[in-house]
């Protein structure tokens, strides 16, 4: 029988943005991780996947390693999830770097009873037990800030998860927001989008200090 290796004082609920991220202590390849104490003070990125030594999932655990030192200089940690054995996951590891010579330096959460995944919606009904594609975007508060879903067929987009991190730091620290395919929008750049305001006359006031196609859509320069 298999032992319980995830605890958590969190009852089963829909996770969502804005949502706080479970208490919980889980069996990875690198050891026991505690959140939110292994992780204070950092963001992180969770990706579930559906597999170990399958296509798909190999090609992302390398790409998400070959740009973990661009999620480190965020202050953002990666964590992988399946609810493969932890074993299974040391010998995916040592399989990947044997033949692709690619290193995997973060920790990959061994689900085994599907605790964690359930709690965070990472397992479908339809399509078995196994974990689908997700990734959970968690800030230094443990909010969950971002949450996307892929299907079993399509591989991520490892820089579009790094620019949303990225662009979730800016908006924090600037009080701003991004605009399409930020930062090379085609109607203004690597430029951001001032919030719109609350009232016509400060609105009106803004079109004087910064670039407006009206009063209510503004952007300026991202000051360094």
């Amino acid at each position: 029988m298999k032992e319980k290796i995830i605890e958590s004082n969190v009852e089963n609920k829909l996770s969502l943005i804005g949502s706080k991220f479970p208490q919980i202590i889980v069996q990875t390849t690198q050891g026991i991780k505690e959140f939110p104490k292994t992780y204070a003070g950092k963001w992180f990125v969770l990706f579930s996947h559906p597999g170990d030594f399958t296509p798909v999932c190999t090609t992302e655990f390398a790409a998400f390693a070959k740009k973990q030192d661009k999620f480190k200089k965020l202050n953002c940690e990666l964590i992988g999830l399946s609810i493969d054995q932890v074993f299974s996951h040391l010998k995916w590891v040592e399989w990947i770097k044997d033949n692709l010579s690619v290193e995997i330096q973060f920790p990959i959460i061994a689900d085994e009873l599907g605790e964690l995944a359930t709690m965070l919606n990472m397992i479908h009904p339809e399509k078995g037990t196994n974990t689908v594609r997700a990734v959970y975007i968690v800030d230094p508060e443990m909010i969950i800030r971002a949450i996307f879903y892929y299907p079993q067929e399509i591989g991520r987009n490892t820089d579009e998860i790094l620019r949303v991190v990225k662009a979730l730091q800016i908006s924090d620290k600037n009080g701003v927001a991004m605009p399409a395919d930020w930062p090379d929008n085609d109607l203004m750049g690597e430029e951001v989008i001032i919030p719109p305001s609350t009232d016509e006359k400060v609105g009106k006031e803004r079109t004087k200090k910064y670039k407006c196609y009206d009063w209510w859509f503004c952007h300026k320069k991202l000051e360094e």
